[in-house]
Order: C-alpha cells, then structure tokens, then sequence
C-alpha cells in the first residue's frame, strides 16, 4: 500500500509540471495571436493600394501582355507553396496544411502535371525529408512572425522558376497551400493558385466591389470597371510599371498566406494548449480521489491491525489468568 501510494503521489507530480508547461504555452499563444491579427489588418492598406494601381494600369491600357498573365497552352509542371509551422504544440495545424498539400499533389498528377515543392516550416521539411523528396526550396525560422522579407524570398525563387524555361526546370503555374484563419476557433487548410493570374473586368450592373485576398476562395485577380479615370501617363511605360506592380502583387499574395498561417498556427496552439491543460486537471483529480482512496484504506488496514492486536493480547493476558 505505501508503494502504491509513492506511485501515486509521483504521477500527480509529474502531471502537475505538465499542466504548468501547457498553461504557460496557452498564454504565450493567446498574447501573440492579438498581434498575428494586427499585422493581417495592417497589411490591407498596402494591398488595396497595390490593386488599385493595378487597376489603373489595366484601365488605361489597350491590350495586356506580360508573362506572369498568359495562360500556358499545355502545363506539365507546377510549383506547390506548402506553409506549415516551425513549432509542435499546435494540434492537427500541420498535419491539415500537409494533407491538402497532398490533395493538390495527386489531383495535378492525375492531370499530367510533375509537382515542384517549395516548403515553409520545419514540419513540412521533415515530412518531405523523411519521405525522401527533393525540394525545390524550404524556408524554416519565421512561421509565427513572418515578415515582408521572407514573403519576398520565397517570392522572388517561385517567380524565377516560373518565368524560366521549360528546359531549365520552368513552371506552368504555382499553387499555394496555407491555412486560412477565420476566428480563433475557426481555421482551415486552403489551397490557392497564384499564378498566371487572370485578369477580369466586370460588366456594368454588376457588383464592383474588389475582390481582395482575403477572401479564402479567390483565386484570380478581379480588376473591376471603376468608371471614368484620369489620363495617366506612364513613365518610363506602362510595361515597365506592370513589370514592377506584379512581381510585388504575387509576393504580397504570398505575404498575405504567411500571416494567415501564423495567426492560425498560434489559435491552433493555445486551442491545443488549452485541451491539454483540462485534461492535465482532470487527470489531477482523478489521480487525487485514487490517492486518498489509498490512503483511506492505508489507514484502515493500519486500524485493523491495532484492534486485532489488541484482541490477542487481551486474550493471551486471559488465559495466563
């Protein structure tokens, strides 16, 4: 019995240290989401900015051509943007964004296409890795708090691969895989194509409103009829401007994926976090009743013991009379 109640007295310790590390982890998560939210709406500005040039450029001009937005006659190669975390402790985060990165990969092999992955997070790396797949790129070290620069990295060798030729290991599109965050207890694995873009306009009478990407099922770029628009010049030219605005466009939409799967990634964590530490109480209490129950039963073997003692002496003292 005082064994058992080692055994006992050891495990509740054991899970109390546990549910300290999960509730500091559950705070942690919980401080630096209101953050991951602050830099998803500080972007915004930027990309209704960035659209609307790009409206202006499209309104203006006559005719659009630009390698980023011509549709190739046959894709044969597709480059795959998967975004997972750097970090455990986040619940099924990578293992969604893993899955519907494998989604996509077989429904462009059943269409002909070879996959090129470019890989963020050490989890995706290592689930990669220990498959034995070559990667084209993997960036590790910023999923919690990306920043323009890392969007722009990753941008910058997707465009490269993309606008080089076929010959030289070029890609016919790029499709991204991240998570999507609604709320803080609503994420969910999208996969998006980023390239080529397409370029609509929207009949009059319709709705006019820009489509921006934080729209999780937005997949092309919408420039709507804005009406009457000042004569603008281009200088040097309007190529050299499109050159210049849909380069950042793509790294922006990139930009946009990165914040979207940090603010996810940290809901999923103090979600998780948050599991594991009711269950750590839960576990305590159970753990508390075995051990009282023990001891309970302890203290009564120990009381039987005296009252049986007792009874033995009292009865050898009676029969020495």
């Amino acid at each position: 019995m005082p064994a058992q109640m080692r055994i006992l007295r050891r495990r509740i310790r054991s899970v109390e240290s546990t549910k300290k590390i999960t509730r500091a982890q559950e705070l942690i998560a919980t401080s630096r989401i209101v953050k991951a939210q602050q830099r998803v709406e500080a972007s915004r500005p930027y990309a209704t900015r960035l659209v609307t040039s790009l409206e202006r450029v499209v309104a203006t001009t006559s005719r659009l051509d630009h390698p980023m937005l011509h549709e190739r006659e046959r894709s044969t190669r597709a480059a795959l943007i998967l975004l997972t975390s750097d970090r455990g402790f986040a619940g099924a985060f990578s293992a969604n964004a893993i899955r519907e990165g494998e989604r996509l990969t077989e429904m462009l092999r059943q269409e002909g296409q070879q996959v090129v992955p470019f890989v963020v997070g050490r989890k995706g790396v290592g689930y990669y890795r220990f498959r034995g797949r070559d990667l084209a790129g993997e960036w590790t070290g910023f999923t919690e708090a990306p920043t323009y620069g890392n969007a722009a990295a990753i941008g910058e060798a997707v465009l490269e691969r993309f606008l080089a030729d076929h010959d030289e290991g070029g890609v016919d599109e790029v499709h991204i895989v991240y998570t999507h965050f609604f709320n803080m207890v609503r994420q969910s694995a999208r996969a998006r194509r980023l390239l080529p873009l397409v370029v609509e306009e929207d009949t009059p009478g319709e709705d006019t409103a820009l489509d921006l990407p934080a729209d999780p099922d937005h997949q092309r770029v919408e420039f709507p009829e804005v009406g009457p628009l000042p004569l603008i010049e281009f200088e040097p030219s309007w190529e050299q401007v499109l050159d210049a605005l849909l380069p950042r466009y793509l790294i922006f939409l990139i930009y946009d994926g990165l914040l979207m799967s940090a603010a996810s990634e940290l809901a999923s964590r103090r979600r998780a976090m948050k599991s594991a530490t009711d269950n750590a109480e839960d576990l305590i209490k159970l753990l508390t009743r075995q051990a009282n129950a023990a001891r309970q039963a302890e203290i009564t073997q120990e009381i039987s013991e005296i009252v049986g003692g007792a009874d033995a002496l009292a009865a050898a003292s009676a029969g020495s009379e």
